[in-house]
Protein backbone atom coordinates (compact mmCIF):
# COMPACT_ATOMS: atom_id res chain seq x y z
CA UNK A 1 0.00 0.00 0.00
CA UNK A 2 1.55 3.34 -1.03
CA UNK A 3 2.68 5.63 1.78
CA UNK A 4 2.01 9.31 1.37
CA UNK A 5 5.27 11.37 1.91
CA UNK A 6 4.46 14.20 4.83
CA UNK A 7 7.45 17.34 6.16
CA UNK A 8 7.95 17.62 9.62
CA UNK A 9 5.90 20.12 11.18
CA UNK A 10 4.26 21.43 8.24
CA UNK A 11 0.50 21.63 8.00
CA UNK A 12 -1.13 20.22 4.45
CA UNK A 13 -3.00 23.07 2.54
CA UNK A 14 -5.76 20.97 2.54
CA UNK A 15 -6.38 21.10 6.52
CA UNK A 16 -6.31 24.99 6.17
CA UNK A 17 -9.25 26.63 6.71
CA UNK A 18 -8.08 29.87 4.73
CA UNK A 19 -5.18 30.11 2.52
CA UNK A 20 -2.26 31.35 3.96
CA UNK A 21 -1.19 35.24 2.17
CA UNK A 22 2.65 34.12 2.44
CA UNK A 23 4.38 32.31 -0.51
CA UNK A 24 5.57 28.66 -0.93
CA UNK A 25 9.00 29.89 0.35
CA UNK A 26 7.71 30.26 3.21
CA UNK A 27 6.33 26.59 3.64
CA UNK A 28 9.67 25.52 3.37
CA UNK A 29 10.84 27.06 6.59
CA UNK A 30 10.67 24.88 9.88
CA UNK A 31 8.09 26.76 11.51
CA UNK A 32 6.12 28.60 9.86
CA UNK A 33 4.32 31.88 11.08
CA UNK A 34 0.53 32.03 10.11
CA UNK A 35 -0.98 35.19 9.76
CA UNK A 36 -4.86 35.88 9.83
CA UNK A 37 -5.66 38.65 7.75
CA UNK A 38 -8.95 39.30 9.33
CA UNK A 39 -7.66 40.65 13.11
CA UNK A 40 -7.42 44.51 13.04
CA UNK A 41 -3.67 45.47 13.63
CA UNK A 42 -5.13 47.51 16.60
CA UNK A 43 -8.21 46.47 18.54
CA UNK A 44 -10.79 49.25 18.26
CA UNK A 45 -11.64 51.51 21.18
CA UNK A 46 -15.10 50.87 22.45
CA UNK A 47 -17.10 53.82 23.82
CA UNK A 48 -19.71 54.11 25.99
CA UNK A 49 -23.35 55.51 24.19
CA UNK A 50 -24.12 59.11 26.59
CA UNK A 51 -27.07 60.02 27.44
CA UNK A 52 -28.60 63.27 25.48
CA UNK A 53 -27.71 66.21 27.64
CA UNK A 54 -28.02 70.19 26.63
CA UNK A 55 -27.21 71.46 23.93
CA UNK A 56 -23.98 73.24 24.65
CA UNK A 57 -22.52 70.57 27.11
CA UNK A 58 -22.83 68.05 24.04
CA UNK A 59 -20.53 70.62 21.63
CA UNK A 60 -18.61 71.55 24.73
CA UNK A 61 -17.79 67.27 24.64
CA UNK A 62 -17.07 67.17 21.14
CA UNK A 63 -14.49 69.61 21.13
CA UNK A 64 -12.85 67.96 23.70
CA UNK A 65 -13.09 64.83 22.07
CA UNK A 66 -11.84 66.42 18.73
CA UNK A 67 -9.11 67.91 20.06
CA UNK A 68 -7.60 64.59 22.30
CA UNK A 69 -8.04 62.92 19.00
CA UNK A 70 -5.79 64.81 17.23
CA UNK A 71 -3.28 64.39 19.54
CA UNK A 72 -3.98 60.60 20.85
CA UNK A 73 -2.94 60.01 17.10
CA UNK A 74 -3.77 56.43 14.92
CA UNK A 75 -6.16 55.67 18.20
CA UNK A 76 -8.42 58.79 17.85
CA UNK A 77 -9.00 57.82 14.30
CA UNK A 78 -11.17 55.03 15.48
CA UNK A 79 -13.10 56.96 18.02
CA UNK A 80 -13.54 60.06 15.98
CA UNK A 81 -15.78 57.36 13.97
CA UNK A 82 -17.85 56.70 16.51
CA UNK A 83 -18.58 60.09 17.46
CA UNK A 84 -19.51 61.02 13.92
CA UNK A 85 -22.41 58.66 14.09
CA UNK A 86 -22.97 59.75 17.60
CA UNK A 87 -23.08 63.36 16.47
CA UNK A 88 -25.15 62.84 13.25
CA UNK A 89 -27.80 61.03 15.44
CA UNK A 90 -28.07 64.08 17.94
CA UNK A 91 -28.14 66.47 15.28
CA UNK A 92 -32.06 66.47 14.22
CA UNK A 93 -32.73 66.49 17.78
CA UNK A 94 -30.32 69.77 17.97
CA UNK A 95 -32.29 71.49 15.49
CA UNK A 96 -35.38 70.60 16.75
CA UNK A 97 -34.71 72.21 19.96
CA UNK A 98 -32.77 75.53 18.05
CA UNK A 99 -36.58 75.20 16.69
CA UNK A 100 -38.49 75.12 19.77
CA UNK A 101 -36.26 77.85 21.49
CA UNK A 102 -36.47 80.18 18.94
CA UNK A 103 -40.52 79.78 18.76
CA UNK A 104 -40.78 80.67 22.55
CA UNK A 105 -38.83 83.83 21.94
CA UNK A 106 -41.18 84.51 19.22
CA UNK A 107 -44.18 84.13 21.73
CA UNK A 108 -42.37 86.17 24.12
CA UNK A 109 -41.24 89.43 21.93
CA UNK A 110 -45.03 90.62 21.17
CA UNK A 111 -45.23 93.96 20.41
CA UNK A 112 -46.83 96.15 22.47
CA UNK A 113 -49.42 97.56 21.10
CA UNK A 114 -50.87 93.66 20.80
CA UNK A 115 -51.60 94.65 24.43
CA UNK A 116 -53.58 97.71 23.93
CA UNK A 117 -55.48 96.25 21.47
CA UNK A 118 -56.43 93.68 24.14
CA UNK A 119 -57.42 96.19 26.46
CA UNK A 120 -59.13 98.36 24.11
CA UNK A 121 -61.79 95.24 22.68
CA UNK A 122 -62.01 94.51 26.52
CA UNK A 123 -63.23 97.81 27.86
CA UNK A 124 -65.28 97.99 24.67
CA UNK A 125 -66.94 94.28 25.64
CA UNK A 126 -67.74 95.79 29.31
CA UNK A 127 -69.13 99.15 28.08
CA UNK A 128 -71.68 96.82 25.97
CA UNK A 129 -72.10 95.16 28.78
CA UNK A 130 -72.45 97.76 31.08
CA UNK A 131 -75.31 99.41 28.35
CA UNK A 132 -76.86 96.25 28.21
CA UNK A 133 -77.71 95.69 31.85
CA UNK A 134 -78.62 99.31 32.57
CA UNK A 135 -81.16 99.00 30.18
CA UNK A 136 -82.47 95.86 31.16
CA UNK A 137 -82.41 97.21 34.97
CA UNK A 138 -84.38 100.56 33.39
CA UNK A 139 -86.77 98.35 31.97
CA UNK A 140 -87.28 96.33 34.49
CA UNK A 141 -88.54 99.42 36.89
CA UNK A 142 -90.64 101.00 34.51
CA UNK A 143 -92.55 97.41 34.47
CA UNK A 144 -92.73 97.15 37.96
CA UNK A 145 -93.21 101.68 37.86
CA UNK A 146 -95.23 101.82 35.26
CA UNK A 147 -96.73 98.56 33.65
CA UNK A 148 -97.54 97.77 30.19
CA UNK A 149 -98.73 100.05 28.63
CA UNK A 150 -97.26 102.46 30.29
CA UNK A 151 -99.62 104.61 32.25
CA UNK A 152 -99.33 106.70 35.13
CA UNK A 153 -102.24 109.07 36.93
CA UNK A 154 -102.64 111.98 39.02
CA UNK A 155 -105.42 114.01 40.54
CA UNK A 156 -105.26 117.76 40.20
CA UNK A 157 -107.98 121.04 41.02
CA UNK A 158 -108.13 122.47 37.69
CA UNK A 159 -111.60 123.84 37.55
CA UNK A 160 -113.26 121.35 35.10
CA UNK A 161 -116.62 120.54 37.38
CA UNK A 162 -115.14 120.00 40.65
CA UNK A 163 -118.15 122.10 42.49
CA UNK A 164 -118.56 119.23 44.68
CA UNK A 165 -114.86 119.47 45.79
CA UNK A 166 -113.77 116.22 43.94
CA UNK A 167 -110.39 117.08 42.12
CA UNK A 168 -110.34 115.37 37.89
CA UNK A 169 -108.32 112.22 37.89
CA UNK A 170 -105.83 112.36 34.87
CA UNK A 171 -104.38 109.38 33.53
CA UNK A 172 -101.16 109.59 30.97
CA UNK A 173 -101.21 106.58 28.91
CA UNK A 174 -99.15 105.55 26.06
CA UNK A 175 -100.56 102.97 23.86
CA UNK A 176 -97.96 101.83 21.00
CA UNK A 177 -95.97 105.07 21.06
CA UNK A 178 -99.00 107.37 20.64
CA UNK A 179 -99.70 109.44 24.19
CA UNK A 180 -103.48 109.66 25.25
CA UNK A 181 -104.39 111.49 28.24
CA UNK A 182 -107.85 110.88 29.68
CA UNK A 183 -109.47 113.05 31.93
CA UNK A 184 -112.61 112.34 34.12
CA UNK A 185 -113.92 115.80 35.27
CA UNK A 186 -114.38 116.12 39.00
CA UNK A 187 -114.20 112.24 38.93
CA UNK A 188 -117.10 112.05 36.72
CA UNK A 189 -116.89 109.40 34.14
CA UNK A 190 -120.14 110.73 32.32
CA UNK A 191 -118.00 113.55 30.98
CA UNK A 192 -114.57 112.07 29.89
CA UNK A 193 -112.35 113.96 27.77
CA UNK A 194 -109.33 112.30 25.70
CA UNK A 195 -106.69 114.22 24.48
CA UNK A 196 -104.01 113.11 21.81
CA UNK A 197 -100.56 113.89 22.41
CA UNK A 198 -97.53 113.72 20.16
CA UNK A 199 -96.31 110.45 18.46
CA UNK A 200 -93.04 108.65 19.49
CA UNK A 201 -90.57 106.90 17.37
CA UNK A 202 -87.68 105.11 17.78
CA UNK A 203 -86.62 101.81 19.28
CA UNK A 204 -88.62 100.50 21.87
CA UNK A 205 -90.90 103.46 21.70
CA UNK A 206 -93.56 102.10 23.11
CA UNK A 207 -92.29 101.70 26.68
CA UNK A 208 -91.69 105.41 27.36
CA UNK A 209 -93.61 106.22 30.32
CA UNK A 210 -95.27 109.52 30.63
CA UNK A 211 -96.19 111.79 33.18
CA UNK A 212 -98.80 114.83 34.11
CA UNK A 213 -98.02 117.81 36.39
CA UNK A 214 -100.08 121.38 36.31
CA UNK A 215 -98.95 124.81 36.17
CA UNK A 216 -100.53 128.10 35.38
CA UNK A 217 -97.70 128.74 32.32
CA UNK A 218 -100.15 132.17 30.94
CA UNK A 219 -100.82 133.81 33.83
CA UNK A 220 -104.62 133.28 33.47
CA UNK A 221 -104.47 132.14 37.17
CA UNK A 222 -106.21 128.14 35.29
CA UNK A 223 -103.22 125.56 35.85
CA UNK A 224 -102.04 124.09 32.40
CA UNK A 225 -101.38 120.35 31.71
CA UNK A 226 -97.19 119.43 31.28
CA UNK A 227 -96.70 116.28 29.65
CA UNK A 228 -92.74 114.93 30.33
CA UNK A 229 -91.49 112.31 28.62
CA UNK A 230 -87.71 111.34 27.29
CA UNK A 231 -86.78 114.66 28.97
CA UNK A 232 -89.35 116.87 26.60
CA UNK A 233 -92.19 118.47 27.83
CA UNK A 234 -95.39 119.46 25.57
CA UNK A 235 -97.90 121.95 26.65
CA UNK A 236 -101.32 122.25 26.84
CA UNK A 237 -103.71 125.24 27.68
CA UNK A 238 -106.23 125.18 30.28
CA UNK A 239 -109.35 126.83 28.12
CA UNK A 240 -112.95 126.79 28.27
CA UNK A 241 -113.41 123.64 30.50
CA UNK A 242 -110.76 121.84 28.68
CA UNK A 243 -107.30 121.23 26.67
CA UNK A 244 -105.80 122.37 23.77
CA UNK A 245 -102.39 122.72 22.32
CA UNK A 246 -100.17 125.85 21.95
CA UNK A 247 -101.02 128.08 19.52
CA UNK A 248 -98.24 130.10 17.59
CA UNK A 249 -98.23 133.45 18.89
CA UNK A 250 -98.37 131.82 22.62
CA UNK A 251 -94.69 129.24 22.14
CA UNK A 252 -92.35 131.34 22.87
CA UNK A 253 -93.23 133.21 25.84
CA UNK A 254 -94.44 129.45 26.99
CA UNK A 255 -90.72 128.25 26.05
CA UNK A 256 -89.34 131.37 28.44
CA UNK A 257 -91.77 130.74 31.53
CA UNK A 258 -90.69 126.93 31.04
CA UNK A 259 -86.66 127.33 30.86
CA UNK A 260 -87.34 129.99 33.68
CA UNK A 261 -89.24 127.52 36.23
CA UNK A 262 -86.87 124.70 35.31
CA UNK A 263 -83.83 126.70 36.39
Amino acid sequence: MPVLETTDKITPRSALRHRPITGDDALKEPNPVVVNPTAPIVKRASRLRQPDTDDEVTEWKHADDNDSDTQGGGTSTAKSAGRASTTSKAAPKTRLAAKTKTGRQQLLQIHPLLYLGVGMLAMLALLAAFIVVTNWITTTLDDIHYGYPRTSQIDAFVGHNESAGMPSHFIALNLHGRIEIIELPGGDATHARIYLGPQLYGTNADRVPVTLSFIDVNGDNRPDMIMHFQGTQVVFINDQGGFRPLRPDERAPVEQFLQHHSQ
